[in-house]
């Protein structure tokens, strides 16, 4: 047995209980472990632990989001993550009611067991600016080789933008996606993000910051940005923002770039007009970019708009877009 799921069951702590005692059977290979929403709380996290500290070194996944952790259970968890023996790469713990102090425990035991983790996914817990400031003290670790990061929707504000961008800066080559959406970046938290952006070592491929409250000056900053480091993003997901004509013509220009390699793009619910899209349209037709999805639904175009995007999905540079939304 190498993976075993068992995902919306109620499990709850006893369940846990029985499962831990073939987890701590040095026979046991299991790499793979897939429990969320499965109604676990402290206890079953304090037993789910307390198993793979007894034989750490061969699970590589664990799932356990959509459970009642807590700071709690975090704790009990942090001491199987410091164990020099455990091997984990990825760790998914969204919507676990993690607050500060759980992050504090994570980001701490994660200093001194860095080198392993590969995915790292915390969205729909409450961080704040605190927790992410203790998480960013990981990030700026040398060691630290994280790829994925998920904090969607963990009331970050500015001060949490420029903490974590301030550290990745320091250690920016292996993360590759990012997952900011539903947070209070506003275009000072961009700011912040966009210096991260134009490190030529960054090498980042998707970047989710939906509804993040970013208006025009947040998207210059974006589009700046990414104009001088182009090659790498290939998924930009900005959706539920204010972009507005004029942050939307901002990005127009990043798109016209031939160094641009950007594949799905998530412009739906931006305040784009007539206007916004004729700058889409003009940067799409100048440039045969590998931009694959384009998602455009509610927003304003008016009748000549739309006859403009349905055109443009002849154009010989456009053939390959399917523009969604219209």
């Amino acid at each position: 047995m190498r993976e075993l799921q068992l995902s919306g069951n109620t499990a709850r702590d006893s369940g846990v209980k029985h499962l831990s005692s073939p987890l701590e059977d040095p026979s046991c290979k299991l790499e793979k472990l897939v429990l969320d929403n499965c109604s676990i709380g402290e206890e079953g996290f304090r037993a789910l632990a307390s198993a793979l500290r007894s034989n750490p070194s061969h699970m590589r996944e664990l799932q356990l989001s959509g459970n009642k952790a807590r700071d709690s259970g975090v704790k009990h968890l942090s001491s199987l993550l410091e164990d020099p023996n455990c091997k984990l790469e990825k760790l998914h713990l969204n919507n676990c009611s993690i607050r500060e102090k759980g992050f504090t425990d994570l980001a701490s035991v994660l200093r001194s067991n860095p080198s392993h983790l590969r995915e790292l996914w915390l969205s729909h817990n409450k961080a704040g600016d605190s927790g992410v400031k203790h998480l960013s003290s990981l990030l700026e670790d040398r060691n630290c080789k994280l790829e994925k990061l998920h904090l969607n929707n963990c009331s970050i504000r500015e001060e949490g933008f420029r903490a974590l961008a301030s550290a990745l800066r320091s250690n920016p080559s292996h993360m590759r996606e990012l997952q900011l959406s539903e947070n209070k970046a506003g275009d000072s938290g961009v700011k912040h993000l966009s210096s991260l952006l134009e490190d030529p070592n960054c090498k980042l491929e998707k970047l989710h910051l939906y509804n993040c409250s970013i208006g025009e000056e947040g998207f210059r900053a974006l589009a700046s940005a990414l104009r001088s480091n182009p090659s790498h993003m290939r998924e930009l997901w900005l959706s539920h923002n204010k972009a507005g004509d004029s942050g939307v013509k901002h990005l127009s220009s990043l798109l016209e770039d031939p160094n641009c390699k950007l594949e799905k793009l998530y412009l739906s619910n931006s305040s784009i007009t007539d206007e916004g899209f004729r700058a889409l349209a003009s940067a799409l037709r100048s440039n045969p970019s590998p931009l694959r999805k384009l998602h455009l639904g509610g927003n304003q175009p008016g009748p000549s708009a739309q006859q403009l995007l349905s055109e443009l999905k002849k154009h010989p540079n456009c053939k390959h877009i399917k523009i969604l939304g219209l």
